[in-house]
């Protein structure tokens, strides 16, 4: 919700010649956090408990939504008519129904569940999840996104793409750490320090290049770091290699993504007509949260396999690193099919930066 208001507002609040700035404020926010997170947070799980983490986390968003709301109150008293950000065209654009996104949700819990369990009763519910997801999902999200209709279809497809594999990196990477590595978790939790500075900093280099190299390129350049990184990871499963060799995976990973994440999002935006950048947005977090569920349910599903038949848990690790080279060069090969249609459009899109 948060990820969708606030594309949305940029989009309407900002000219685009300045939306790579509002953006690449964006991505500088996380740079304190990730200084301080992923170090205290390993800190704590080590000393004490990952629940405390988590229990942490949870109180701690009370805080910056007081503030939000604060500030909303405070800009609506003092907003003039003038201010207000204007409204979409009066013609009705049809929308997808609360209905199907209920359907959407309640098909990711029933899923949730029936991976909880191993009986006949878990089945059925897995059964009726992945039923409700097949049948409603396509409604929220472009016509065309599964086979890459270019625009904004193939920009969704992207999206679903690049996050499922670098959020499953994000995912194996630190099991892979403490599991078979023995990493300490504070270790763990400074790479992924260098990870949230390294996408910042890929974030605001490409906002630079705007006007010189086009957008859909920097996808597809993304994602090849990206396939990159994988490869580092799959070379982190091997006995002889520094322990620590994954997780420099992740930093490298996070680079592509600093370039992919913010270079798709403006291309949404390019693609999308005025007053629809909320349903351009959404789809993007959607294709984003379903691209995370199949990929790294996918990889999850191997390295199990791999446990079953006995083999090492390095070797299954191995497996499900590989398997993210799909996803990786996919989306760097479909890349093309999301730039801008027009010349002029394509002047817009490269005049926008990161996100």
């Amino acid at each position: 919700m948060i990820a969708v208001a606030i594309n949305t507002a940029i989009a309407h609040a900002y000219p685009d010649r300045l939306r790579a700035r509002a953006l690449a404020l964006m991505s500088t926010c996380w740079i304190i956090p990730s200084l301080t997170g992923p170090p205290l947070a390993g800190l704590v799980a080590d000393r004490w408990s990952w629940r405390v983490v988590f229990y942490g986390l949870a109180a701690l968003t009370v805080i910056p939504s007081l503030v939000v709301v604060f500030l909303l109150r405070s800009r609506s008293l003092r907003a003039a008519p003038a201010d207000r950000v204007p409204e979409a065209s009066a013609e009705r654009v049809p929308r997808p129904a609360l209905l199907v996104a209920a359907a959407v949700s309640v098909g990711a819990a029933l899923g949730q569940y029936a991976v909880s369990g191993w009986d006949v009763r878990h089945l059925l519910f897995g059964v009726a999840g992945v039923a409700l997801l097949v049948v409603f999902t396509p409604r929220l999200l472009p016509p065309g996104t599964w086979r890459a209709a270019r625009g904004l279809p193939a920009a969704v497809l992207l999206r679903g793409l690049t996050s499922g594999a670098y959020f499953t990196l994000e995912a194996f990477v630190p099991l892979l750490l403490d599991t078979a590595r023995h990493v300490p978790p504070v270790l763990t939790g400074l790479a992924f320090t260098g990870a949230a500075i390294a996408w910042a900093g890929a974030s605001w280099l490409q906002g630079r290049l705007q006007g010189r190299v086009s957008r859909h390129r920097l996808v597809s350049a993304g994602s090849l770091v990206m396939g990159a990184a994988v490869v580092i990871a799959a070379a982190g499963t091997l006995p002889g290699t520094p322990a620590l060799t994954a997780a420099g995976a992740v930093v490298f990973a996070a680079i592509g993504m600093g370039m992919v994440a913010p270079s798709l999002t403006l291309l949404s935006l390019t693609h999308s007509p005025p007053g629809r950048q909320g349903y351009a947005s959404s789809a993007m977090q959607t294709s984003q949260n379903l691209g995370q569920m199949a990929v790294m349910g996918a990889s999850s599903a191997l390295f199990n396999l791999f446990l079953g038949i006995g083999s090492a848990d390095l070797a299954g690790y191995a497996a499900a690193f590989g398997l993210l080279l799909v996803p990786s060069t996919l989306a760097a090969a479909l890349a093309v099919r999301a730039r801008a249609a027009s010349a002029s459009a394509s002047a817009s899109a490269n005049g926008n930066g990161n996100g």
